[in-house]
C-alpha cells in the first residue's frame, strides 16, 4: 500500500464512525478509569490503553502527535510516577503518529519486532518514523511492582506484528486491532495479516482469560463500546469465520470474485457497522478471497 493511501487508510479508520448519526462516540472526557489503576483514552485514533501508579505512568498506543499531546497533558490528573513507558500494538498510524510526542517526553518505547519493520515500509516518502528501541519476538513483560504487565504475540492476524497487552494484577487486557467491536475491520494483507490465525488468536486469548477480564478494543462501534468482555471476542471470531466460509462457498460453487464480494451485510451479524467504504463487508469478503485462492496457488 502506498503511504498517501495508508494515511487516507487511517484516517478514515480514525474518523469514519465520527460521521454516523445518533451515535456517541466518547464520554464528556476522553478519559475513562476502569479499576487497578488502569483506563483508555479515546479521542482520534486507535484507544489508548493506560496504567498510573506512584512511580510509572504506562501507555498502550499513541494516536497522533496532538491527541498524544492532549493525553500526556491529562494523564497526571490520574497520578502516575515518573518512570514512563510507551507500548505499540502493532504499526498502523493511528496508533504510532504520536510516537514522537511520547519519546519527547521520556517515553521507553517497546514494541512486537516487526512493528518497526511495517513502520519503516510504510514510510516509504522518506518521512522519519519514531519507532521502539526496544523490541520482543514472542513475549515481554514489565514488572511494574503492583502490577505485571505481560505483552504477548500469537501470530500473523490483523497485521504480521499485533500483540495484546495484559495487566495481570488488574485482569484488564489491551487488544489493539486484534479487535474492532462491531465495526467491519481493517485486514491488511499487505502486512502479513491472516484472517484464518486471526481466528485462533481470539480463540487463544479467550483461553487465556476468565469471566472477569475486561478487554480493550482498538476501535468499537458507537453503540457498543471500546471495552468489553469474551463474548465480544467470540462473536469477532464468528464474524472472521463467517467471512471465509461464505468465501469459499462461493468458490466452490463456480462464483466469480466479484459475485462472491459483493455483499454489503450478512443475516447474522446486524450489529456489523460501515462507517466508510474503506471499513466494509465488501473489501473484507475480497481480502478473504485473495487468502483463500492466492495462498494456495
Amino acid at each position: 500500500m502506498k503511504r498517501i493511501d495508508f494515511l487516507k487508510s487511517v484516517a478514515l479508520i480514525s474518523a469514519g464512525t465520527a460521521l454516523l448519526p445518533k451515535m456517541k462516540l466518547f464520554q464528556d472526557s476522553a478519559f475513562t478509569e476502569l479499576r487497578g489503576g488502569t483506563g483508555i483514552f479515546t479521542m482520534r485514533g486507535g484507544t489508548i490503553g493506560w496504567y498510573v501508579s506512584d512511580d510509572v505512568t504506562l501507555a498502550i498506543d499513541s494516536q497522533y502527535a496532538q491527541t498524544a499531546a492532549d493525553f500526556l497533558g491529562g494523564i497526571d490528573s490520574f497520578g502516575g510516577g515518573p518512570e514512563t513507558f510507551l507500548i505499540n500494538t502493532h504499526h498502523h498510524g493511528d496508533h504510532t503518529s504520536g510516537n514522537s510526542t511520547f519519546k519527547e517526553s521520556g517515553y521507553r518505547i517497546i514494541a512486537h519486532e516487526r512493528v518497526p519493520v511495517l513502520q519503516r515500509q510504510s514510510a516509504d516518502d522518506g518521512s522519519t518514523v519514531v519507532a521502539a528501541e526496544e523490541t520482543f519476538a514472542e513475549q515481554h513483560e514489565i514488572d511494574l511492582g503492583n502490577e505485571m504487565v505481560h505483552i504477548k504475540y500469537y501470530g500473523h492476524a490483523h497485521t504480521s506484528g499485533d500483540s495484546v497487552t495484559w495487566f495481570r494484577e488488574a485482569n484488564v487486557a489491551h487488544m489493539g486491532d486484534l479487535m474492532f467491536n462491531r465495526l467491519y475491520p481493517f485486514i491488511d494483507r499487505g502486512s502479513g495479516a491472516s484472517i484464518e490465525n486471526w481466528i485462533t488468536v481470539l480463540e487463544t486469548v479467550v483461553d487465556e482469560a476468565d469471566n472477569d477480564t475486561q478487554f480493550i478494543f482498538g476501535h468499537g462501534n458507537p453503540e457498543f463500546g471500546v471495552t468489553g468482555s469474551a463474548d465480544d471476542l467470540l462473536h469477532k471470531r464468528d464474524f472472521l469465520s463467517k467471512l471465509l466460509e461464505h468465501t469459499q462457498a462461493g468458490i466452490d460453487a463456480g462464483r466469480s470474485r466479484d459475485e462472491i464480494t459483493n455483499v454489503n451485510s450478512f443475516d447474522e451479524f446486524p450489529d456489523f457497522i460501515s462507517p466508510s467504504d474503506f471499513l466494509s463487508l465488501s473489501r473484507n469478503l475480497d481480502v478473504a478471497y485473495r487468502e483463500l485462492t492466492e495462498d494456495n496457488g
